[in-house]
Protein backbone atom coordinates (compact mmCIF):
# COMPACT_ATOMS: atom_id res chain seq x y z
CA UNK A 1 0.00 0.00 0.00
CA UNK A 2 1.63 3.52 -1.23
CA UNK A 3 1.99 6.17 1.26
CA UNK A 4 3.28 10.34 1.16
CA UNK A 5 6.41 11.03 1.78
CA UNK A 6 8.22 14.07 1.77
CA UNK A 7 11.12 13.04 0.07
CA UNK A 8 13.14 16.11 -0.77
CA UNK A 9 12.92 19.90 1.59
CA UNK A 10 15.19 22.96 0.44
CA UNK A 11 15.07 26.52 1.93
CA UNK A 12 15.92 30.03 1.37
CA UNK A 13 16.53 32.41 3.98
CA UNK A 14 17.65 35.35 3.02
CA UNK A 15 20.78 36.90 4.18
CA UNK A 16 19.51 40.45 5.08
CA UNK A 17 19.76 40.81 9.09
CA UNK A 18 17.60 42.95 11.00
CA UNK A 19 18.29 42.68 14.33
CA UNK A 20 16.03 44.01 17.35
CA UNK A 21 18.59 46.84 17.88
CA UNK A 22 17.26 47.95 14.67
CA UNK A 23 13.72 49.13 15.95
CA UNK A 24 14.96 51.39 18.87
CA UNK A 25 14.79 55.09 17.19
CA UNK A 26 10.87 53.81 15.88
CA UNK A 27 8.25 55.89 16.88
CA UNK A 28 5.45 52.95 18.26
CA UNK A 29 1.38 53.84 18.92
CA UNK A 30 -0.95 52.13 19.93
CA UNK A 31 -4.55 50.69 18.33
CA UNK A 32 -5.83 54.13 19.17
CA UNK A 33 -3.32 56.19 17.65
CA UNK A 34 -1.70 57.23 20.66
CA UNK A 35 2.44 57.41 21.04
CA UNK A 36 3.48 54.70 23.71
CA UNK A 37 4.74 56.01 26.76
CA UNK A 38 7.65 53.34 27.46
CA UNK A 39 10.97 54.44 26.25
CA UNK A 40 12.00 52.22 23.17
CA UNK A 41 14.62 49.67 25.06
CA UNK A 42 12.19 49.00 27.23
CA UNK A 43 9.37 47.71 24.45
CA UNK A 44 12.21 45.78 22.47
CA UNK A 45 13.38 43.89 25.81
CA UNK A 46 9.71 43.01 26.64
CA UNK A 47 9.06 42.10 22.56
CA UNK A 48 12.10 39.76 22.80
CA UNK A 49 11.10 38.28 26.81
CA UNK A 50 7.81 36.99 25.00
CA UNK A 51 8.35 36.22 21.67
CA UNK A 52 12.11 34.97 21.92
CA UNK A 53 13.27 36.75 18.67
CA UNK A 54 16.61 38.28 18.66
CA UNK A 55 16.78 39.05 14.81
CA UNK A 56 14.94 38.22 11.42
CA UNK A 57 15.58 37.90 7.96
CA UNK A 58 13.98 40.22 5.48
CA UNK A 59 14.39 39.81 1.39
CA UNK A 60 16.98 41.78 0.10
CA UNK A 61 15.00 44.89 -2.77
CA UNK A 62 15.72 42.56 -5.81
CA UNK A 63 13.89 39.35 -4.59
CA UNK A 64 9.86 38.84 -4.71
CA UNK A 65 8.12 36.19 -2.55
CA UNK A 66 8.15 34.28 -5.90
CA UNK A 67 12.07 34.62 -5.90
CA UNK A 68 12.52 32.98 -2.72
CA UNK A 69 10.17 30.09 -3.33
CA UNK A 70 11.63 29.50 -6.61
CA UNK A 71 15.53 29.60 -4.16
CA UNK A 72 13.98 26.82 -1.92
CA UNK A 73 12.16 24.66 -4.77
CA UNK A 74 15.23 24.32 -6.53
CA UNK A 75 16.93 22.87 -3.71
CA UNK A 76 14.06 20.63 -2.58
CA UNK A 77 13.91 19.09 -6.30
CA UNK A 78 17.76 18.64 -5.89
CA UNK A 79 17.39 16.60 -2.71
CA UNK A 80 14.67 14.97 -3.87
CA UNK A 81 16.49 14.00 -7.20
CA UNK A 82 13.72 14.66 -9.61
CA UNK A 83 13.07 16.01 -12.66
CA UNK A 84 10.81 18.83 -12.28
CA UNK A 85 8.69 18.14 -15.44
CA UNK A 86 7.77 15.38 -13.43
CA UNK A 87 5.86 17.10 -10.93
CA UNK A 88 1.98 16.98 -11.43
CA UNK A 89 1.34 19.71 -8.64
CA UNK A 90 3.16 23.12 -7.50
CA UNK A 91 1.06 24.93 -4.50
CA UNK A 92 2.05 27.32 -3.01
CA UNK A 93 1.03 28.51 0.24
CA UNK A 94 1.51 32.84 1.02
CA UNK A 95 -0.25 35.50 2.34
CA UNK A 96 0.45 38.50 0.71
CA UNK A 97 2.18 37.58 -2.62
CA UNK A 98 4.48 39.15 -5.13
CA UNK A 99 5.13 42.57 -3.15
CA UNK A 100 8.39 44.50 -5.01
CA UNK A 101 10.40 46.49 -2.38
CA UNK A 102 9.13 49.79 -3.70
CA UNK A 103 5.74 49.17 -3.19
CA UNK A 104 2.76 48.39 -0.84
CA UNK A 105 0.91 46.90 -4.30
CA UNK A 106 -0.13 43.27 -3.53
CA UNK A 107 0.43 41.31 -6.79
CA UNK A 108 -0.96 37.78 -7.04
CA UNK A 109 -1.89 37.98 -10.81
CA UNK A 110 -0.30 35.93 -11.89
CA UNK A 111 -0.47 33.24 -9.38
CA UNK A 112 3.27 32.76 -7.46
CA UNK A 113 2.84 29.75 -8.31
CA UNK A 114 2.61 29.93 -11.75
CA UNK A 115 5.68 32.49 -11.54
CA UNK A 116 7.55 29.61 -10.23
CA UNK A 117 6.88 27.44 -12.25
CA UNK A 118 7.86 29.76 -14.71
CA UNK A 119 11.33 30.55 -13.19
CA UNK A 120 12.07 26.94 -12.87
CA UNK A 121 11.69 26.27 -16.56
CA UNK A 122 8.97 23.82 -16.43
CA UNK A 123 7.34 22.50 -19.62
CA UNK A 124 4.96 20.14 -19.23
CA UNK A 125 1.05 22.18 -19.09
CA UNK A 126 -0.22 19.22 -16.73
CA UNK A 127 1.63 20.52 -14.01
CA UNK A 128 -0.80 22.73 -12.35
CA UNK A 129 0.26 25.56 -10.27
CA UNK A 130 -1.76 27.20 -7.87
CA UNK A 131 -1.56 29.22 -4.87
CA UNK A 132 -3.07 28.63 -1.38
CA UNK A 133 -4.60 31.01 0.93
CA UNK A 134 -4.69 29.83 4.66
CA UNK A 135 -2.99 32.12 6.70
CA UNK A 136 0.39 30.68 8.59
CA UNK A 137 -1.19 26.74 8.45
CA UNK A 138 -0.59 27.10 4.64
CA UNK A 139 1.89 25.18 4.14
CA UNK A 140 0.80 22.41 6.04
CA UNK A 141 -2.37 22.74 4.46
CA UNK A 142 -0.42 22.32 0.93
CA UNK A 143 0.73 18.76 2.20
CA UNK A 144 -2.53 17.59 2.89
CA UNK A 145 -3.88 18.83 -0.35
CA UNK A 146 -0.55 16.85 -2.24
CA UNK A 147 -1.48 13.98 0.01
CA UNK A 148 -5.15 14.09 -1.19
CA UNK A 149 -4.23 14.43 -4.72
CA UNK A 150 -1.76 11.39 -4.67
CA UNK A 151 -4.24 9.18 -2.46
CA UNK A 152 -6.63 9.39 -4.88
CA UNK A 153 -4.61 8.68 -7.84
CA UNK A 154 -4.14 12.62 -9.22
CA UNK A 155 -0.95 13.04 -8.79
CA UNK A 156 2.49 11.16 -8.00
CA UNK A 157 4.76 14.05 -7.42
CA UNK A 158 3.97 17.63 -5.53
CA UNK A 159 5.88 20.42 -5.09
CA UNK A 160 4.66 22.38 -1.63
CA UNK A 161 6.16 25.54 -0.90
CA UNK A 162 5.18 28.43 2.11
CA UNK A 163 6.76 31.68 0.82
CA UNK A 164 6.65 34.97 2.54
CA UNK A 165 7.95 39.06 2.16
CA UNK A 166 6.36 39.90 5.60
CA UNK A 167 8.49 42.74 6.03
CA UNK A 168 7.22 44.86 2.97
CA UNK A 169 3.91 45.11 4.69
CA UNK A 170 4.59 45.75 8.22
CA UNK A 171 3.34 49.22 9.87
CA UNK A 172 6.75 50.38 11.48
CA UNK A 173 4.32 52.50 14.28
CA UNK A 174 3.19 48.85 15.61
CA UNK A 175 5.20 46.86 17.80
CA UNK A 176 3.51 43.62 16.39
CA UNK A 177 5.89 44.85 13.30
CA UNK A 178 9.31 43.08 14.99
CA UNK A 179 7.59 39.77 14.83
CA UNK A 180 7.22 39.30 10.80
CA UNK A 181 10.30 37.93 8.61
CA UNK A 182 10.99 36.64 5.29
CA UNK A 183 11.62 33.74 4.09
CA UNK A 184 10.96 30.35 2.09
CA UNK A 185 10.53 26.12 2.57
CA UNK A 186 9.58 24.17 -0.33
CA UNK A 187 9.21 20.42 0.00
CA UNK A 188 8.44 17.28 -2.80
CA UNK A 189 5.87 14.99 -1.86
CA UNK A 190 5.26 11.71 -3.36
CA UNK A 191 3.74 8.77 -3.50
CA UNK A 192 5.89 6.40 -1.53
CA UNK A 193 6.16 2.43 -1.13
CA UNK A 194 7.81 2.73 2.07
CA UNK A 195 6.45 2.77 5.49
CA UNK A 196 4.88 5.45 7.48
CA UNK A 197 4.66 8.75 5.97
CA UNK A 198 1.27 10.73 6.62
CA UNK A 199 -0.49 8.74 9.21
CA UNK A 200 -3.39 11.06 9.75
CA UNK A 201 -4.21 14.82 9.27
CA UNK A 202 -6.86 17.28 10.18
CA UNK A 203 -8.15 20.81 9.64
CA UNK A 204 -10.48 23.11 11.13
CA UNK A 205 -11.63 27.04 10.81
CA UNK A 206 -12.91 28.89 13.70
CA UNK A 207 -15.28 32.18 12.47
CA UNK A 208 -18.40 31.93 14.68
CA UNK A 209 -17.08 33.78 17.11
CA UNK A 210 -15.04 36.59 15.55
CA UNK A 211 -11.79 34.79 15.60
CA UNK A 212 -11.61 35.93 10.96
CA UNK A 213 -10.23 39.45 12.74
CA UNK A 214 -8.08 38.19 14.92
CA UNK A 215 -5.63 38.61 12.20
CA UNK A 216 -6.35 41.36 9.05
CA UNK A 217 -5.55 44.10 7.13
CA UNK A 218 -5.59 47.33 8.41
CA UNK A 219 -4.60 50.80 8.62
CA UNK A 220 -1.52 52.11 10.22
CA UNK A 221 -1.36 53.05 14.34
CA UNK A 222 0.10 56.17 14.05
CA UNK A 223 -2.29 58.97 13.11
CA UNK A 224 -2.11 59.63 9.15
CA UNK A 225 -4.17 60.29 5.99
CA UNK A 226 -2.99 57.16 4.36
CA UNK A 227 -5.35 54.53 3.68
CA UNK A 228 -2.21 51.75 3.02
CA UNK A 229 -3.49 48.41 4.78
CA UNK A 230 -0.51 46.81 6.41
CA UNK A 231 -1.14 43.28 8.43
CA UNK A 232 -2.67 43.67 11.99
CA UNK A 233 -3.40 41.11 14.53
CA UNK A 234 -4.82 40.93 18.08
CA UNK A 235 -2.20 39.73 19.59
CA UNK A 236 -3.68 38.59 23.15
CA UNK A 237 -6.73 37.22 21.25
CA UNK A 238 -4.29 34.96 19.17
CA UNK A 239 -2.19 33.99 21.88
CA UNK A 240 -5.25 32.74 23.95
CA UNK A 241 -6.83 30.79 21.04
CA UNK A 242 -3.47 29.24 20.17
CA UNK A 243 -3.20 28.22 23.80
CA UNK A 244 -7.11 26.56 24.03
CA UNK A 245 -7.79 25.30 20.08
CA UNK A 246 -4.08 24.33 19.21
CA UNK A 247 -3.35 21.42 21.73
CA UNK A 248 -6.47 19.88 21.41
CA UNK A 249 -6.02 19.83 18.09
CA UNK A 250 -2.61 17.94 17.68
CA UNK A 251 -4.31 15.61 20.09
CA UNK A 252 -7.25 14.98 17.80
CA UNK A 253 -4.91 14.62 14.71
CA UNK A 254 -2.16 12.33 16.87
CA UNK A 255 -5.51 10.18 18.02
CA UNK A 256 -6.43 9.12 14.16
CA UNK A 257 -2.88 7.84 13.30
CA UNK A 258 -3.60 5.35 16.62
CA UNK A 259 -0.03 6.55 17.44
CA UNK A 260 1.01 7.30 21.40
CA UNK A 261 2.47 10.43 22.42
CA UNK A 262 5.11 8.67 23.50
CA UNK A 263 6.34 7.58 19.97
CA UNK A 264 6.58 11.40 18.86
CA UNK A 265 9.60 12.45 18.38
CA UNK A 266 9.76 16.29 17.47
CA UNK A 267 7.00 18.96 17.19
CA UNK A 268 7.15 20.99 14.05
CA UNK A 269 4.70 23.83 15.72
CA UNK A 270 4.53 27.40 13.50
CA UNK A 271 7.17 29.48 14.98
CA UNK A 272 4.97 32.53 15.98
CA UNK A 273 5.88 33.43 19.66
CA UNK A 274 8.30 31.15 21.57
CA UNK A 275 6.39 31.47 25.02
CA UNK A 276 2.96 30.33 23.09
CA UNK A 277 4.68 27.94 21.29
CA UNK A 278 6.34 26.38 24.53
CA UNK A 279 2.69 26.83 26.36
CA UNK A 280 0.92 24.68 23.40
CA UNK A 281 3.58 21.67 23.77
CA UNK A 282 2.74 21.62 27.30
CA UNK A 283 -0.88 21.56 27.45
CA UNK A 284 -0.99 18.86 24.47
CA UNK A 285 0.95 16.54 26.62
CA UNK A 286 -0.80 17.28 29.74
CA UNK A 287 -4.22 16.37 27.62
CA UNK A 288 -2.17 13.02 27.51
CA UNK A 289 -1.43 13.65 31.15
CA UNK A 290 1.86 13.69 30.44
CA UNK A 291 5.11 15.71 30.65
CA UNK A 292 7.04 17.39 27.32
CA UNK A 293 9.99 15.33 26.68
CA UNK A 294 13.00 18.46 27.25
CA UNK A 295 13.85 17.54 23.41
CA UNK A 296 10.84 17.50 21.62
CA UNK A 297 10.78 20.94 20.35
CA UNK A 298 12.91 22.49 18.10
CA UNK A 299 12.54 26.13 17.43
CA UNK A 300 14.40 28.71 14.93
CA UNK A 301 12.77 32.13 15.96
CA UNK A 302 15.36 33.48 17.98
CA UNK A 303 17.52 34.44 14.16
CA UNK A 304 14.66 34.05 11.95
CA UNK A 305 11.90 35.79 13.45
CA UNK A 306 8.34 34.66 12.23
CA UNK A 307 8.12 34.32 8.05
CA UNK A 308 3.87 32.70 8.39
CA UNK A 309 3.38 29.73 6.39
CA UNK A 310 8.12 29.63 5.38
CA UNK A 311 8.59 28.28 9.62
CA UNK A 312 7.29 25.03 9.72
CA UNK A 313 9.20 23.84 6.53
CA UNK A 314 12.37 25.96 7.29
CA UNK A 315 12.99 24.25 10.30
CA UNK A 316 12.28 20.99 9.43
CA UNK A 317 14.53 21.33 6.78
CA UNK A 318 17.59 22.58 9.11
CA UNK A 319 16.69 19.77 11.29
CA UNK A 320 17.00 17.40 8.35
CA UNK A 321 20.38 18.78 7.01
CA UNK A 322 21.92 19.91 9.30
CA UNK A 323 20.83 18.54 12.74
CA UNK A 324 19.94 21.86 13.79
CA UNK A 325 20.76 23.10 17.29
CA UNK A 326 21.32 19.13 18.22
CA UNK A 327 17.84 17.98 16.93
CA UNK A 328 17.89 15.20 14.22
CA UNK A 329 15.44 13.06 12.14
CA UNK A 330 16.40 9.18 11.54
CA UNK A 331 13.89 7.00 9.73
CA UNK A 332 11.02 5.98 11.32
CA UNK A 333 10.89 8.91 14.05
CA UNK A 334 7.32 10.28 14.61
CA UNK A 335 7.03 13.85 13.70
CA UNK A 336 4.11 16.47 14.48
CA UNK A 337 3.65 19.36 12.02
CA UNK A 338 1.11 22.08 13.89
CA UNK A 339 0.32 25.42 12.93
CA UNK A 340 -2.28 28.17 13.68
CA UNK A 341 -2.53 31.35 11.92
CA UNK A 342 -5.12 34.07 10.18
CA UNK A 343 -8.24 32.53 9.08
CA UNK A 344 -8.65 31.55 11.92
CA UNK A 345 -6.77 28.50 11.24
CA UNK A 346 -5.52 25.14 12.96
CA UNK A 347 -4.20 22.18 11.13
CA UNK A 348 -1.48 19.27 11.95
CA UNK A 349 -0.36 16.02 10.56
CA UNK A 350 1.10 13.08 11.75
CA UNK A 351 4.17 12.01 10.10
CA UNK A 352 6.37 8.97 10.28
CA UNK A 353 9.75 9.85 8.93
Amino acid sequence: MSTTKIIGSGTYLPEVVRANTAFLNHKFYDTEGAAIDSNNEEIVAKFQAITGIEERRYAPENMKSSDLATQASLRAIEAAQIDPETLDYIIVAHNVGNIQSDSMQVDILPSVASRVKTNLGIQNPRCVAYDLIFGCPGWIEGVIQAHAFIKAGMAKKCLVIGSETLSRVVDASDRDSMIFADGAGATVIAASEEEGGILSHLSTTFTAEGEADYIFYGTANRETKDTTKYIKMQGRKVYEFALVHVPQAMKDCLELSGVEVDQVKKIFIHQANQKMDEAIVKRFYRLFKASAPEAVLPMNIEKYGNSSVATVPTLYDLVVKTNFKGHSLNKGDLVLFASVGAGMNINAITYQV
